[in-house]
């Protein structure tokens, strides 16, 4: 059976993915900061799945974690860097730890896990990194511009990493980025009140069980990029085109995108969503 690791699993989007790659043969090995949380998501993963503490930003620990990995089965076929942190907020407001933690995690974490995946798959001559990206790698949101920021810099160290790998002769180690929408996850929970994280509601936000399945879809036909939903990205490709355009239509966005937090905070306290 093909291995899989999930960072960031103990919950949120994580989970919902290491839960289908259950379903789809995967033996899952949990990865979490928390490591209870963890090893609640290996219990519902069923047999085969383990769980383990794994912090991100720790190089030594992520090439111990895909070590592991690989020993079940002599191989690691499938590497997820999923763990993420958001804060919100103008950026002048945040400090310097805040900024810190969202670069260390979200890039230099990705980072870390992308190359401690290829070591094993570099040996075995194949494997897939998936890495879950977020549509705010390819538009500085208002109120997420430090997420945004280390979202951008994972987003070209991911289709820089496959450029590299084929650059090199290896054709069959894959690495794509998935750019989900706002993804319905404690991340979110508790900011349907936050003017800071109104970006996140401005367009389709989606369940993790949703995104879960087209990662799992994308480990039977890889490709370097995923969007979700998949209008969104040409549309936001627009703002990096035409930057003195997008300041101009910036209030009337922004207002949308409160509005849409509004429909949601409602309904979601009614029970109407998700």
């Amino acid at each position: 059976m093909p291995v899989a690791v999930v960072t960031g699993a103990g919950g949120g989007l994580g989970r919902a993915i290491a839960l289908d790659l259950a379903r789809r043969g995967f033996f899952v090995q949990v990865s979490d900061l928390d490591g209870d949380a963890a090893a609640r998501t290996a219990v519902e993963a069923g047999a085969g799945a383990s769980a383990s503490t794994l912090d991100v930003r720790d190089e030594a620990a992520c090439r111990a974690a895909a070590t592991a990995a690989a020993a079940r089965s002599g191989s690691l076929d499938l590497w997820v860097n999923n763990a993420g942190v958001l804060v919100t907020g103008p950026v002048w407001e945040q400090d310097e730890g805040a900024r810190r933690t969202m670069l260390e995690v979200n890039a230099l974490g990705t980072m870390n896990g992308t190359l401690a995946a290829l070591a094993e798959m570099r040996r075995a001559g194949r494997g897939h990194v998936i890495n879950v990206i977020s549509l705010a790698g390819i538009v500085a949101a208002p109120g997420e511009v430090a997420y945004s920021a280390s979202k951008h810099a994972a987003m070209a160290f991911t289709l820089g990493t496959l450029f590299d790998l084929r650059q090199a002769g290896s054709t069959e180690i894959s690495v794509s980025a998935v750019w989900p929408d706002g993804v319905w996850t404690p991340m979110l929970e508790g900011r349907l009140d936050d003017p800071g994280a109104a970006s996140s509601f401005s367009g389709q936000l989606l369940t993790p069980e949703q995104v879960a399945v087209e990662v799992g879809k994308l480990t039977e036909r890889p490709r370097p990029l995923l969007v979700l939903p998949r209008w969104r990205g040409p549309m936001l490709r627009v703002v990096d085109l035409f930057p003195r355009l997008a300041l101009r239509l910036l209030p009337l966005v922004m207002r949308d995108a409160s509005r849409r937090q509004r429909r949601y905070k409602k309904l979601i306290e009614t029970g109407r969503w998700p």
